[in-house]
């Protein structure tokens, strides 16, 4: 039972948001945008500078984590040394895929069915707090990981297609494919739930976005302690950061259902 009510919310948000064009255009091209910018700020980065960005003392500590996680067979020259760099951390701004779709979208979901009126008949559903909220959650989570791995192969065709494709075997790790299938989602799922949380303590989507904007801040800390050569994450703590965002969003989700109080959320928007 619990699982159908789940996907009878999961319903009712699918035809709501994509009926909507803003929200279809949001989930599809905000992703290529974020794609279209990396690659080409990596590909100037290189082109226009890679020797002397390469050999600058501030990535020095970054580069030796990338060769010390390399094959000892492998010696790649200054720049290639730099691309692989550059081109592993682009599993990390995948995850600003999910985060920026869940501060522009998810901040609306609870937000916008108090302005229209169509929250107080859902409440009033047997539908549980808990079901209600994951339903919300995953409306918006699912999409966007599909257009995150959508997002992924076309990166892939980019970097063969910008004749890197021989780095790819380099890049291509374990921890890569750890990050793309398990720490994506997961963050997935939380950035939509914590997108929730603001919806629902806001008054308005604007206040709710405020709230939100904090999700996307551990996403770039993940990328700047990288580059930074503070830590290279290799599949083990890949897995292990995947295992324990994904304990958080059980959590998450606790802390969600107990400050979404149903009883009296209508009466103090009415």
């Amino acid at each position: 039972m619990a699982r159908r009510r789940i996907q009878n919310v999961l319903r009712k948000e699918w035809v709501v948001t994509f009926t909507d064009l803003n929200s279809t255009l949001l989930v599809t091209l905000l992703p290529l945008l974020i794609v279209g910018q990396v690659v080409l700020v990596i590909w100037l980065v290189t082109d226009l500078g890679g020797e002397s960005i390469a050999t600058n003392p501030a990535l020095a500590g970054s580069l030796a984590r990338l060769n010390a996680a390399l094959p000892v067979t492998v010696s790649l020259p200054p720049v290639d040394q730099l691309l692989v760099m550059l081109l592993s951390q682009f599993n990390f701004y995948l995850l600003l895929i999910p985060t920026m779709i869940a501060i522009s979208f998810a901040t609306f979901s609870i937000v916008d069915e108090k302005t229209s009126g169509s929250l107080e008949p859902l409440l009033a559903t047997p539908v549980r707090t808990w079901e209600l909220l994951l339903g919300k959650a995953l409306a918006g989570a699912v999409p966007a990981l599909v257009v995150t791995w959508v997002c992924a192969g076309i990166f892939l065709l980019a970097v063969v297609g910008l004749g890197w494709g021989h780095l790819l075997s380099m890049v291509l790790t374990t921890s890569w494919f750890f990050s793309l299938f398990l720490l994506t989602p997961v963050v997935a799922v939380l950035s939509f739930l914590l997108g929730i949380i603001g919806s629902s303590r806001a008054k308005d989507a604007k206040g709710a976005q405020n709230i939100a904007v904090v999700i996307i801040l551990p996403v770039l800390a993940l990328i700047g302690i990288q580059i930074g050569g503070v830590v290279w994450f290799t599949a083990i703590p890949t897995l292990v950061l995947a295992v324990a965002i994904g304990a958080l969003d059980l959590l998450v989700l606790r802390l969600a259902t107990s400050l979404f109080q149903r009883e009296s959320i209508v009466v103090r928007w009415r």
